[in-house]
């Protein structure tokens, strides 16, 4: 970056003036990202940045404000935005948002990075955050990550209203689907899941889809009774509006809910027919009013077809504003939920709280403050950008926002 050390006079200079002659280096950092610089380059700039700082805390105010009249012409090529940018949409009463973790293992900072900026808006605006816990899928479930989710969620966000438990409502799932049969937007397809692929191949409906409505309320009997379908044998599907014809195959009559009899933790062996992510997902935004969401861009297909399930049920109207954000990929370090859990069962890691480990419990023991991500995530904002960086170089930034705190 050129003219590093100018910027960064520049900008400590301004941010001392603002704080009655004491800059922040967090300030100066965010000045700099501003400006162009990258933020895998952070590391070899502090040096830099720790000289400016001293020397400008070191000068008198009425030395400060004399000096900046020779540098703010420096800050002023790029407006460094304060704050979270607006949303649209928003009612008087606040937004509705929610972090919708799965119950697999420890919730680790890849989950502040997405969600953080979800608890900052309903504290900017009002409203209700909730934390939803997404447990319908029994095999991958842990008895454990329940209470560790409350535990994590309460310290890092310090706003949730409510924890949700979707295992806790599978009837309200049921009766979504009962609907969604009935308006003719959703059949039993008993097609193997090869054939359903060559007919996808070849943009044929499946034979399936044809079904009236008294037959695929008799075959969804029958996905739910013990002595009905297998595991396999029958899948619920959306009825995409263009059929096997839509441009998107990932959109041609997604699967809603299919059998999956691997005891649940929580609901044992209640029930038998789970519902997938998009049909779950979908009825809890609209039973808990959600108006705004904001998620990762790998999730653009969801918010579709997802989309689709609202106008079948006629509420279009009711659909949340979504936003994007771009994926902080990490090239040191593994963020896996499940790989985490099994390093910790072999022994390799002591527990969730181990200090190697990335999880959030960890972060708490070594000593870091939830304001620092908060500041993290205000700076990053809604970009659509993926960032490439190394956790140490990741913990060296956030190092810089818990010293400000």
């Amino acid at each position: 970056m050129k003219n590093l050390e100018t910027k960064a006079r520049a900008y400590a200079l301004k941010n001392a003036l603002a704080h009655d002659g004491k800059a922040q280096q967090g300030a100066i950092i965010s000045g700099l990202f501003a400006e162009g610089l990258e933020k895998n380059k952070v590391k070899e700039t502090m040096p830099i940045i720790s000289k400016v700082l001293k020397e400008v805390n070191s000068l008198s105010l009425e030395k400060q404000k004399k000096e900046f009249e020779k540098f703010k012409d420096e800050t002023s090529e790029r407006e460094i935005r304060e704050g979270l940018p607006e949303l649209p949409n928003v009612p008087k009463t606040g937004v509705v948002m929610r972090f919708s973790p799965a119950p697999s293992g420890p919730l680790h900072i890849g989950h502040i990075i997405s969600n953080m900026i979800q608890s900052l808006y309903v504290k900017k605006y009002g409203g209700k955050f909730y934390i939803r816990i997404e447990d319908t899928n029994p095999e991958s479930t842990t008895k454990e990550a329940y209470k560790n989710i409350k535990t994590d969620c309460d310290w890092i966000f310090g706003n949730v209203l409510d924890y949700i438990i979707q295992s806790d409502r599978m009837d309200l799932y049921y009766a979504y689907t009962v609907a969604l049969i009935e308006k003719s937007h959703a059949y039993i397809c008993t097609c193997s899941g090869d054939e359903f692929r060559k007919l996808s191949e070849k943009k044929q409906d499946c034979p399936c889809r044809k079904l009236s409505f008294k037959k695929n309320i008799e075959r969804w009997e029958k996905m739910i009774s013990k002595k009905g379908y297998k595991e396999g044998e029958a899948v619920l599907r959306f009825k995409t509006p263009e059929g096997m014809k839509h441009p998107n195959p990932a959109m041609r009559d997604f699967p809603l809910a299919r059998i999956n009899e691997h005891e649940h933790p929580r609901q044992k062996k209640k029930y038998r027919v789970w519902p997938l992510m998009n049909l779950a997902v979908t009825v809890d935004d609209i039973e808990m009013g959600m108006t705004h969401i904001i998620r990762g861009k790998d999730h653009m297909d969801n918010a579709k077809r997802q989309k689709m399930i609202y106008i079948a049920l006629g509420l279009e109207k009711k659909y949340p504003w979504i936003g994007f954000i771009g994926r902080m990929k990490f090239t040191d370090i593994e963020l896996s939920k499940r790989k985490i859990k099994a390093k910790i069962d072999s022994g390799e890691y002591e527990g969730f709280d181990d200090e190697r480990l990335p999880t959030i419990s960890s972060i708490k023991k070594r000593g870091y403050k939830p304001e620092a991500f908060a500041k993290f995530a205000e700076q990053r904002g809604l970009t659509e950008v993926d960032k490439v960086i190394s956790i140490k170089d990741f913990f060296q930034i956030i190092d810089t926002f818990n010293k400000d705190k």
